[in-house]
């Protein structure tokens, strides 16, 4: 069984509809040994916020050093969302496993009479993974209520109900009174619920529970609260200033998560970690906790895509909910506003227009789930609460780009509704169409089958992928037009087995380049948001164009940076060049050898290195910067703290080398303000820790899926792709197979649409090939060579003159 035949089958049990209660979930469990008997958990409920406050809760634990499980519902991208550990999804191949060990037990259970629904078999996978990861607590969103949900399978250390509406009044009751009492449920013992509730909710909630609980409120109300919460506003277009305040301890920071609601979900958050800590004996700071707070990022609540227009991506599904992201748009200074809504046929439709707010323009639309509202509905809604210009436009995707024809670069565009509405619009900028390239019609198989390809499409369409195979994620609707598109042009389409609406099918498009053309020219003309596929190939076959007013080394052909490190435990060259003297006739030896960029490092990053305080890297890079900023050559700072950076391009740098990944939240925001182009490297932590257990389903596409996350923050910030370097970080969290595999299919990266940097110079990789420390340099200059072949931009390493010579030769092969 494939991933896809796994997913299908779990998606399959959304036929059956919800069964309250946890005795189904529990005798799975038992089926699987019980593995969530020895899981600290913490358990979060509430009609809107739970999955902000579950993500910020998860991200202030692993800021603290703890490893941490999270699930959540329901998914934005992929299945594999709803499952992660550290931050990473659960790998395909686990949840294949999961569904190998319990699918006949399922069967045998709907032979019997009904078999565990869709969300009960999601929380045990969940539960399952997390004991098999060993992590030292779980945070569970609960789906619905508190007292009869799945996730109350488990005993948590630590709860909260975040907030109460009206919902779900056919399972949960009647009035606000009667769900906040189910959603209570989840109390933890002996230990108080924390919770965002107030007036009748609250009062409901005190009354039911066993110890009174900590409430967390906003100090503007008269109310006082044990955790007052004070939004300051929107700062810099995607983060907003919160302070929290409590008898003993107060967070002052930013967050990425904008709205009055979010800073009480980041005050529920601080508390429930503040409680897990306490339960092991242990403490968290306050600046761990702002730390974390600020590191957290969800998409699809109130997400700031664009600025001109300003366009936010919202899921906003019921009137609370509806209410909270009117308060945000408050924030923004726009002419004309203009609405996308796509909703469920569930929900309170009335009620969430009327807590929207007015807009010129209001698009109703569907998405791809049987439980989508009708948009022609939506319309008479919205035009009943006193909206003039309503249209209907049955896609989300053609809705969104309507919206964006209409609008202004002074206007406003809002995505809502629903989180299935915002994730078919969030591809719009997520979608990275991927290039490969095969030396067998073996290896082209092994690509279509990791992709899910049907077998019988591997078998016939191998064979066919020619001059461009590209990968990518569509949905169904689309997946068959360009299957019909390609296939009447001589190229080819597989789709992948996915017959569920979970998530999009993955596609390979295959055909010559005149067939590629050919195409995309008749994508122009398509709906169904075929039209901006038909530009993201395009982009993604045509020659990189700058769109900046800078110009690079990298522009043209591979530049070589040379590495600087005054630092005294780096593993190659460490103590070297301390000196400033040493630094700056090293400095001019790589320049007179050809390098272009000069990569100055004041602290180690290999396997058991320590920290280095701010201050101290400070003092060793920016002395040096500034001997040797009248040399002939770009200078980069290599470094992971924002201030560190800060200080380096003061001093003469002009690129930020960021080996953590953005793990600072101000780095993004130093480069955009200095407008210095950003190097982020995929790593899973810096330094390197070798024990750490790394899976992945493909390391190729894994990291482009990673990276893509990142540069997404990078470009909210304001910098453009030209100026956003990526690194797959060779060794960094991979096996040497693993960087192997990377460097062979480099090319891929190029979905990314940024310039690629790698970092390969005299790494454990090379031990794969024979070579021990000491030895590694001509495995290095091989690398060199192959890294610039496959499109590499920027490669970064120790020995200039002879890497130079590998690349000049690389330079000097005519072009195909």
């Amino acid at each position: 069984m494939g991933y896809h035949e796994a997913t299908n089958f779990l998606f399959n049990l959304q036929r059956f509809g919800p069964q309250p209660g946890i005795t189904s979930v529990r005798e799975l469990l038992s089926h699987l040994g019980n593995p969530h008997e020895d899981l600290t958990c913490i358990q979060i409920a509430g009609s809107n916020g739970k999955g902000s406050t579950a993500r910020m809760t998860e991200r202030v634990l692993r800021e603290a050093g703890y490893s941490v499980g999270l699930y959540i519902s329901p998914q934005i991208e992929q299945f594999r969302d709803r499952v992660r550990v550290d931050g990473r999804y659960i790998p395909e191949s686990e949840v294949t496993r999961f569904v190998d060990l319990v699918r006949p037990y399922v069967t045998d259970r709907g032979a019997e009479s009904v078999p565990p629904t869709f969300f009960e078999v999601s929380t045990a996978l969940a539960l399952w993974y997390f004991a098999q990861k060993d992590v030292d607590v779980a945070v569970l969103e609960v789906g619905i209520g508190g007292s009869k949900d799945a996730t109350s399978v488990v005993d948590p250390v630590a709860s909260a109900v975040t907030s109460v509406t009206l919902e779900h009044s056919d399972v949960l009751g009647d009035t606000v009174e009667e769900i906040a009492v189910d959603k209570a449920h989840v109390e933890p013992s002996n230990r108080p619920i924390v919770t965002g509730a107030d007036e009748s909710a609250l009062a409901a909630i005190r009354e039911f529970v066993d110890t009174d609980p900590i409430v967390v409120g906003d100090d503007s109300s008269d109310e006082s609260f044990d955790v007052q919460t004070r939004y300051h506003g929107k700062i810099n277009g995607t983060e907003a200033e919160i302070e929290l305040v409590a008898d003993q301890w107060n967070v002052k920071t930013n967050i990425l998560l904008l709205g009055a609601h979010q800073a009480q979900n980041a005050g529920i958050a601080a508390v429930l970690a503040r409680q897990f800590a306490n339960s092991r004996g242990d403490s968290i700071s306050t600046d761990v906790i702002a730390r974390g707070l600020r590191q957290a990022y969800w998409p699809g609540r109130c997400e700031v895509r664009s600025t001109d227009p300003i366009v936010i991506l919202d899921g906003a599904h019921n009137e609370g909910a509806c209410a909270r992201l009117a308060d945000v748009i408050n924030e923004f200074e726009y002419d004309n506003l203009h609405l996308v809504v796509g909703a469920m046929h569930d929900k309170r439709h009335a009620a969430m227009a009327r807590e929207l707010p007015n807009a010129e323009r209001i698009t109703t639309c569907r998405p791809q789930l049987d439980r989508s509202a009708d948009p022609e509905v939506l319309a008479r809604v919205f035009r009943n609460a006193g909206n003039a210009e309503v249209s209907v436009i049955e896609s989300v995707d053609d809705a969104l780009t309507n919206a964006l024809s209409n609008a202004s670069e002074d206007d406003c565009v809002v995505v809502t509704g629903s989180l299935f509405a915002v994730r078919e619009a969030r591809a719009r900028w997520t979608r990275r169409p991927i290039p490969h390239s095969f030396s067998s019609t073996k290896s082209a198989g092994q690509l279509l089958e990791q992709n899910g390809i049907r077998d019988y499409d591997v078998q016939r369409t191998a064979e066919k992928a020619t001059a461009h195979t590209i990968t990518l994620r569509v949905n169904r609707p689309q997946a068959y037009r360009l299957k019909e598109l390609f296939q009447t042009t001589g190229g080819d389409c597989a789709i992948s087995k996915i017959n569920h609406d979970g998530e999009r099918l993955r596609v390979a498009l295959m055909g010559t380049t005149n067939q590629f053309n050919t195409v995309i020219d008749q994508l122009q003309d398509e709906s169904e948001g075929l039209d901006q596929v038909g530009l993201e190939l395009q982009q993604l076959l045509a020659d990189r164009t700058q769109s900046t007013d800078q110009s690079f080394p990298w522009d043209d052909n591979a530049s070589i940076m040379g590495i600087l490190n005054i630092t005294p435990d780096s593993f190659h060259d460490g103590g070297d060049y301390n000196r400033l003297e040493d630094a700056r006739n090293r400095a001019k030896a790589m320049i007179d050898a050809g390098v272009d960029i000069l990569d100055v490092g004041g602290e180690s990053t290999r396997p058991g290195a320590d920290p280095v305080e701010v201050q101290r890297e400070i003092d060793r890079v920016v002395p040096v910067i500034e001997e040797i900023a009248d040399l002939d050559a770009m200078i980069s700072v290599d470094t992971r703290k924002a201030a560190v950076a800060e200080k380096a391009i003061q001093a003469g740098a002009d690129i930020i080398n960021d080996v953590s990944g953005l793990e600072d939240p101000d780095m993004r925001f130093v480069a955009a303000e200095y407008d210095t182009p950003l190097v982020i490297m995929h790593s899973i932590e810096a330094p390197v820790n070798p024990d750490r257990d790394v899976q992945y389903d493909d390391v190729v596409r894994d990291v482009i899926e990673e990276l893509n996350e990142r540069v997404l923050l990078a470009e909210q910030a304001g910098l453009d792709r030209e100026q956003i370097i990526i690194d797959p970080g060779f060794g960094f969290g991979k096996t040497a197979e693993e960087s192997f595999e990377l460097l062979s299919r480099l090319d891929e990266l190029d979905a990314l649409g940024c310039p690629i940097m790698v970092g390969h110079s005299h790494k454990s990789m090379f031990e794969l090939a024979g070579y021990e420390h000491g030895e590694r340099l001509p495995p290095t200059i091989a690398a060199t060579a192959l890294a610039a072949d496959r499109g590499a931009d920027i490669i970064r390493v120790h020995d200039a003159e002879e890497n130079i010579a590998a690349v000049r030769t690389v330079d000097t092969l005519p072009e195909n």
